[in-house]
């Protein structure tokens, strides 16, 4: 009698397991038939899916939580209106990038200063949160710079809008990307439309001693000698002050054509204004991406008249584009590129993001799971990736653009194209 009730147990339980082994075949995912959505596959041992095996895991969600971009840019003083455009840009693209059945994202921008302390602060807060998956930056390249390797540890992938510093992308990072052009692309030829185009033959180069200041400075003095123009002074100025006449009392006795800058708004605008109070008022002022705004514009007002700097191309106007600026000037009262010329790489950055998301997320028992490693494998192959700002494809070592600078000039109060 026990014999023959352990047959039908044993005979129920074959039955069983025989039925499981038979789901499980049929409920393997099927190909996607259109724009990536979440991958829905069986869970593994513990619970999460297979992607999540390896060593750097999953961000795991659970109904009713957020998805999160991480930003670090600079939201307070001197230089706030680059950290506060690029940010508006990203926002709108959250709110465009939808749901991943019923996940929602959202931007998280912290502000970093623009500084190497700041960028480290900002990272180490981003990378002790589960719900950061992916950073949009960081904006500047010092505080980039300083965020990497703590980014790099805990895998969580970057893909800045504005980051321009040359260095950023041959550390041998992982997780670095960018969308923004080098500073040899944007050093080099404003060193050859200086000395060509413009006509200087001296030149004064002046730089804020930070990574991404110096680092231009850097490129366009060695091109500007090798085209055939004499730098006649390179120094760096201490940010943050309200008084630089010294500094350029002593370019003046150099008698250069031109002063070259590198570095930011907030100093860019003191030299300009004290130039023509210090035997520089012929000399013309030739700044950086760093430098253009609608806030240069207001802090030199007519001193700023002449004023040149170089920046990122402009991309041709499409209806997404147009959509896009319709939406930031009613969201934001401005135009987008008025505040910086990162407004559209902003939204491009966190937009190309929320669709890599999209294509490692994986559902799975009412959970989502986002595999930190695939993510940090997807951002970094991006290809032909169709932007406001341009298209994009991720070389092995992070860079996603090889675009040259486009040259401007202030005339009659606004920046104008100067080619």
């Amino acid at each position: 009698m026990k014999a023959m009730k352990f047959l039908a147990v044993f005979m129920v339980l074959a039955m069983l397991l025989t039925a499981c082994g038979q789901a499980a075949a049929t409920e393997a995912p099927v190909a996607a038939t259109e724009a990536p959505v979440a991958a829905t596959e069986a869970p593994v041992a513990g619970g999460a899916p297979e992607a999540c095996a390896d060593a750097l895991g999953c961000a795991v969600f659970e109904a009713g939580d957020v998805i999160k971009i991480g930003m670090g840019a600079p939201m307070t003083g001197g230089n706030a209106s680059y950290g506060i455009d690029i940010s508006q840009g990203a926002t709108i693209a959250m709110s465009d990038a939808g749901d991943i059945e019923g996940w929602t994202f959202a931007l998280d921008a912290q502000d970093d200063g623009g500084t190497a302390e700041g960028g480290a602060a900002v990272a180490n807060k981003f990378a002790a949160d589960p719900a950061i998956v992916a950073v949009a930056g960081h904006i500047f390249s010092g505080a980039t710079a300083a965020a990497m390797p703590i980014y790099e540890k805990v895998g969580i992938p970057m893909l800045s809008p504005s980051a321009t510093n040359p260095p950023l992308t041959a550390s041998g990072s992982t997780v670095f990307n960018r969308i923004a052009f080098t500073d040899l692309n944007q050093g080099n030829n404003a060193a050859d439309f200086i000395y060509n185009t413009l006509g200087v033959k001296k030149m004064a180069v002046l730089h804020d001693g930070s990574d991404y200041g110096k680092g231009l400075a850097d490129i366009v003095a060695a091109q500007f000698v090798k085209d055939g123009g004499e730098v006649v002074i390179e120094q760096a100025i201490t940010p943050g002050e309200s008084d630089y006449t010294a500094v350029l009392s002593t370019v003046a006795a150099k008698t250069p054509d031109a002063i070259y800058f590198g570095g930011y708004t907030a100093e860019g605008a003191v030299l300009v204004n004290q130039m023509k109070t210090t035997g520089l008022e012929n000399a013309k002022f030739f700044g950086c991406d760093g430098t253009y705004g609608e806030d240069f514009l207001t802090r030199t007002g007519a001193n700023g008249e002449g004023a040149y700097a170089s920046i990122a191309p402009a991309s041709p106007d499409s209806d997404a584009k147009l959509t896009f600026n319709a939406a930031y000037l009613e969201k934001f009262g401005k135009e987008a590129g008025s505040l910086s010329p990162y407004t559209w790489a902003g939204y491009d950055a966190a937009a190309a993001l929320a669709a890599t998301v999209k294509q490692v997320a994986v559902v799975a028992d009412g959970k989502l799971y986002i595999p930190r490693a695939a993510l940090v494998a997807a951002v970094r192959s991006l290809s032909n990736y169709v932007g406001l700002s341009g298209t994009f494809t991720c070389q092995s070592n992070g860079e996603c653009n090889t675009d040259k600078p486009q040259f401007v000039v202030v005339k009659d109060g606004a920046w104008t194209n100067a080619e």
